[in-house]
């Protein structure tokens, strides 16, 4: 219950971290910047854990980028302009000179190969096929069956407590796989001592579970585990929903 009760202040603290203690996403950006010379355009929206994977990334890798937000509950998603970036209406959308690349996935697998440094991947060929199934299960086993407008569809047939408890079980099935999948690799971080790309899909999923759903992290002692070492990190916390320009009191 302690580990739990520490998780689930998480939130909180990040609505009191001062300008001073907590570096902003410009200060953390500002250390690197695109080599073509050309910024980075990254359309999110706040409270999404899928761009909230990509902004984390961008920060551990130092990247500056232009933030645009994107209003979902307003429906600015399926504007003529943004279908134009992506059809399915999703973000997050990264712009990179000519290049634009949609969906969370794929924007950290681009971002990794165009922006080497701090490498999200593993060398060694186990260790990189974890990292990919455990991003694996976060994006495709547990994000989008909470995903907000799955949740909206299933209140209209069952209901807001049947639709909200569907969510959390399908966020327990998920973790109660990732603390046995991961039950011999996670150390400081989920497969060792470095932040990899299971990290980056982790950190915005347990975070969204705990302070949007309510999930006891009691019964998941690896993942609670490396979550206090992603609240610890400043790159995590820029990241986070509370210190977005679009972010709603």
């Amino acid at each position: 219950m302690k580990l739990y009760l520490r998780a689930l202040s998480f939130s909180h603290k990040l609505q009191n971290c001062s300008s001073s203690s907590v570096p902003s996403p410009h200060q953390l950006s500002s250390l690197w910047k695109p080599s073509s010379g050309s910024k980075l355009i990254l359309y999110s929206y706040w409270q999404s854990s899928c761009s909230w994977r990509v902004r984390f990334a961008l920060n551990l890798k130092g990247l500056a980028y232009e933030y645009r937000a994107v209003n979902l509950p307003k429906g600015e998603q399926f504007s003529a302009e943004f279908e134009r970036l992506n059809p399915l209406h999703y973000v997050p959308v990264l712009i990179d000179g000519d290049v634009v690349v949609s969906d969370s996935f794929a924007i950290l697998l681009y971002l990794d190969e165009k922006y080497p440094q701090k490498t999200l991947l593993p060398t060694d060929s186990q260790l990189r096929a974890l990292n990919f199934q455990v991003a694996s299960i976060v994006s495709c086993s547990i994000q989008p069956l909470h995903m907000q407008s799955m949740l909206n569809e299933l209140v209209e047939i069952v209901g807001q407590q049947e639709s909200f408890s569907w969510a959390l079980s399908s966020i327990r099935k998920g973790f109660q796989a990732l603390e046995k999948l991961l039950n011999n690799y996670a150390s400081k971080y989920a497969t060792g001592e470095v932040i990899c790309l299971a990290d980056v899909f982790l950190a915005p999923q347990i975070a969204v579970a705990v302070a949007r759903f309510h999930i006891d992290l009691g019964e998941f002692p690896g993942l609670i585990r490396v979550y206090e070492s992603y609240q610890a990190l400043p790159e995590f916390q820029a990241s986070s929903p509370q210190r977005q320009p679009d972010a709603v009191a």
